[in-house]
């Protein structure tokens, strides 16, 4: 079975993540398929338009397959997640950028690199089933795939909680935080499809565009701004164990399940990433971090607890965010130099 379908129907590119079992997990041939596809559509001018969507009906896809990148940092081949990583965010940003319309749709979970896929598409589509997240701290990474622009420009506080603790959001949360435009029931999905297909227009999308309601994510924005507007993870965990509201309480448990320098790291990178919201600038910092996580953050230690050993007790560098200190944040968001990310390369 093919990993990914690509194919050019009527007057759409159709990009399909086929990986079912897997819930269509993000590997590096995928990847480099997805961009080198982009690439030729986006000068074929019978391509009005692209679809990027996802087999199965568990997830559009529910992050990168991240086992070989344990298997190689074991062998101390630091080198095959930067390039991975390099390749994936090039491809990110090309999406983002990307000059035709892009239309993505996201049932299941779409978490971590599924983000990156679907979530810079122009027109994302969100249903009934959709769970969004980007839950990267729980194994010790950062919100990377460029995620940390769209946490950046939520409202208020939102990027800081949804970044930290990486609660799921479903259909109409994930509206209100940027990260989908609308919400169409799964059942008209094909109809919109074959619409877009048949026509190459968007006109579709608009007929069928329903109001999901509000999310209860949404009726915690006050609550949120409140602790999440705080300087740093300290001063957040202490505002947060003052506060008697259920949703304090659970922001903190999922808090303290969390690699605390990856948090940590995670709170400078979105603040750093709203002074200057540009999808180029977010990748940049979040490369920073990726770059080095594998051999001097706590990558390795979270695959090993979520997916290798699946004991869920990680055994994080640091007890808690008290314990971070300033040079170790420092010397895992410093510039690259001729390292860091650019955009010129090609595969």
């Amino acid at each position: 079975m093919n990993d990914i379908i690509i194919r050019k129907t009527g007057k759409a590119g159709h990009i399909t993540l086929n990986r079912p079992a897997a819930l269509n997990a993000l590997t590096w041939d995928m990847c480099l398929a997805i961009e080198a596809a982009i690439d030729e559509w986006r000068s074929d001018s019978a391509i009005q338009l692209i679809i990027i969507d996802g087999a199965g009906d568990k997830a559009f896809c529910a992050g990168g397959d991240i086992a070989e990148m344990y298997a190689s940092s074991q062998r101390q081949e630091y080198d095959y997640g930067q390039r991975f990583w390099r390749d994936e965010y090039r491809l990110n940003a090309k999406l983002a950028r990307y000059p035709k319309p892009i239309v993505s749709f996201l049932h299941g979970f779409t978490m971590g690199g599924g983000v990156g896929v679907g979530c810079h598409a122009s027109h994302r589509i969100v249903c009934d089933s959709s769970r969004i997240a980007m839950p990267e701290c729980s194994i010790g990474l950062v919100p990377d795939v460029g995620g940390s622009l769209i946490l950046a420009n939520a409202p208020g506080r939102l990027g800081e909680y949804l970044g930290t603790t990486g609660a799921r959001m479903g259909p109409a949360d994930a509206i209100y935080a940027g990260f989908a435009d609308c919400f169409i029931p799964e059942r008209e999905w094909d109809t919109v499809k074959n619409d877009l297909i048949n026509t190459g227009e968007l006109t579709a999308i608009g007929a069928f565009d329903e109001h999901p309601g509000d999310g209860a994510i949404f009726a915690n924005q006050v609550e949120l701004n409140q602790h999440f507007s705080r300087s740093s993870m300290i001063e957040i965990g202490e505002s947060l164990a003052n506060s008697d509201f259920e949703f304090a309480k659970q922001a903190l448990a999922a808090l303290k399940r969390n690699a605390p320098l990856a948090m940590t790291v995670t709170l400078d990178i979105i603040r750093a990433v709203r002074e200057q919201p540009d999808i180029r600038t977010a990748l940049d910092h979040e490369f920073r971090y990726t770059y080095r996580c594998a051999e001097q953050g706590d990558f390795i230690e979270g695959i090993r607890a979520a997916i290798i050993d699946r004991d869920r007790n990680p055994r994080w560098r640091h007890q808690s965010w008290q314990e971070v200190p300033a040079s170790e944040i420092a010397a895992m968001t410093a510039p690259l130099g001729d390292a860091a990310l650019q955009w010129e390369d090609e595969t």
